[in-house]
């Protein structure tokens, strides 16, 4: 289960006595789920990868369906359900996994798992300073604890699981630790929230998050059709218009309105609506105030939150000025995917393509945390990849990661970490283009790489010559992975406890 540095995802809650249930028989709607999940390996992706085995918690909402972590089911394999007083272990199938927001949904098919079963509905926000309770299981155990803290901030923060995606989220005092993810937060017999990541003891004591229902409700409309479409994002950054010199300058009021955008991306929804200099004043006719907050349900949140809880397709509108001028425009709302090669990527096998020993990988989060390469050319495009919008040019930055060592590549370690820019002259912008032009008959090889320096030839005759043995000398069992398909699952009654 993914965790990062500091601030990590929950894996268990610290046991306590649960000497009276405020919020009703939790028993009758929390399941510990246990996961078997294949980690995959970057440095050789041809590999299934290693197998892990985890722990987590999650409950019985409407329909039967069961809501838990997504980082509690990625990469999984085979996942059982156990419920209180139930010896038995029900096989489970993942219905939808929500990376972004760090959310899914599970559901055992077996007729008498339900039985006895109560479904838990959701509340709103809590206040600051209200009690809630975390439910959920302490590591190693089979029954169930409870911890109680206080709500102390509500915010938006970084989800640790897909490491680039930041929503709203509520921070508790409540004493959760690293172990079991995705219990129900309670606040009066409701779900306020699914615990999910704290930091790591190092950095911060008695600090844990909370998914809140904002969040999950907009995953489960987001899922009603079948099909989950991932958070939209206007694509814009932007800065807080606090200075009065600065909003005299920009022609605006001493009305405490408005940010500065800063950066377009052109490949997001407000591409070619918006333009670095514009102030917004409003967003769905709500003020946007200088700090970037607007008021929300009659909570005071960060502007973004109001494109939150929108979808795939649906319009905000956005009144501003532009050269002192007020203007107003409507902008259709996509998910910005560019950003997704700087995140984490679940439940998809490595992308990659051995030619002649040489390991040519698309470079990503996952790449460059198995790599840890030093070579600032390459952390420049990954840091940079939407900020410079290296994305119109590069769809992919194509890297030769790796080298199998075998007489046909010697001597080209040099090259090892580079970027591939053309091959014969061809310019290589994705995965595809590359296994495309090293499919093609030639002579040779010629791939330059991105930078000075001589290019790289290979001799096709020879490669074709050390392709068996370099197979078999790397137990290379497939040469190239061009899609992001999921790795098979086995059928859901099958038995592999």
């Amino acid at each position: 289960m993914h965790c990062c540095r500091f601030l990590i995802c929950l894996t268990f809650f610290v046991a306590t006595d649960l000497f009276a249930q405020p919020n009703g028989d939790i028993k009758k709607s929390l399941v510990r789920i246990s996961v078997t999940e294949a980690e995959p390996d970057y440095k050789a992706p041809w590999n299934s990868g290693g197998i892990q085995r985890g722990i987590g918690a999650g409950f019985i909402i409407d329909g039967g369906r069961i809501m838990t972590n997504a980082h509690v089911i990625s990469n999984s394999r085979y996942v059982t359900v156990e419920r209180e007083g139930d010896p038995n272990k029900y096989p489970a199938k993942v219905l939808f996994v929500a990376h972004d927001c760090d959310l899914a949904l599970i559901q055992v098919t077996s007729p008498n798992f339900a039985k006895g079963m109560a479904p838990l509905t959701f509340g709103g926000i809590p206040e600051l300073e209200s009690t809630v309770s975390a439910y959920g299981y302490p590591i190693g155990g089979q029954r169930m604890s409870v911890t109680t803290g206080i709500v102390s901030r509500i915010d938006f923060q970084l989800y640790t699981h897909s490491s680039i995606d930041s929503h709203l989220a509520i921070q508790i005092s409540a004493q959760i630790n690293p172990g079991n993810s995705g219990g129900p937060v309670m606040q009066n017999a409701k779900v306020v929230g699914v615990a999910f990541q704290g930091y790591s003891g190092d950095v911060a004591q008695g600090v844990a998050y909370m998914i809140p229902t904002p969040v999950i409700n907009r995953f489960l409309k987001d899922v009603s059709d079948g099909h989950y479409d991932r958070y939209v994002d206007l694509g814009v950054t932007y800065s807080k218009l606090q200075n009065p010199a600065q909003r005299r300058f920009l022609g605006l009021q001493d009305d405490d309105r408005g940010v500065l955008v800063n950066n377009v991306i052109s490949a997001g929804a407000a591409g070619k609506a918006l333009q670095s200099g514009d102030v917004l004043l409003s967003i769905d006719d709500h003020p946007i105030a200088s700090d970037s907050f607007v008021e929300l349900e009659g909570e005071r949140m960060e502007m973004p939150e109001v494109v939150e809880r929108k979808f795939k397709g649906d319009t905000v509108k956005l009144d501003l000025l532009r050269d002192k001028k007020p203007m107003t425009v409507n902008i259709e709302l996509q998910p910005l995917w560019p950003y997704l090669f700087q995140g984490h990527h679940y439940d998809v096998q490595p992308r990659y393509v051995v030619y002649g020993g040489l390991l040519f990988q698309p470079l990503t989060l996952d790449m460059m945390q198995a790599y840890q390469p030093q070579d600032l050319r390459l952390r420049h495009y990954f840091d940079y990849f939407v900020a410079e919008q290296i994305y119109l040019e590069h769809p992919e930055v194509i890297v030769l990661t790796n080298i199998l060592p075998d007489p046909i590549n010697t001597y080209l370690s040099p090259y090892r970490g580079g970027i591939v820019d053309e091959i014969n002259d061809q310019k290589i912008r994705t995965l595809d283009d590359l296994a495309k032009v090293l499919a093609e008959p030639a002579e040779r090889f010629v791939v330059r790489m991105i930078g000075d320096g001589p290019p790289l030839v290979l001799d096709p005759k020879g490669v074709d010559a050390a392709r068996e043995r370099i197979k078999k000398r790397y137990n290379v069992v497939k040469e190239q992975n061009l899609s992001e398909q999921p790795p098979p699952k086995p059928p859901i009654g099958e038995d592999q406890a």
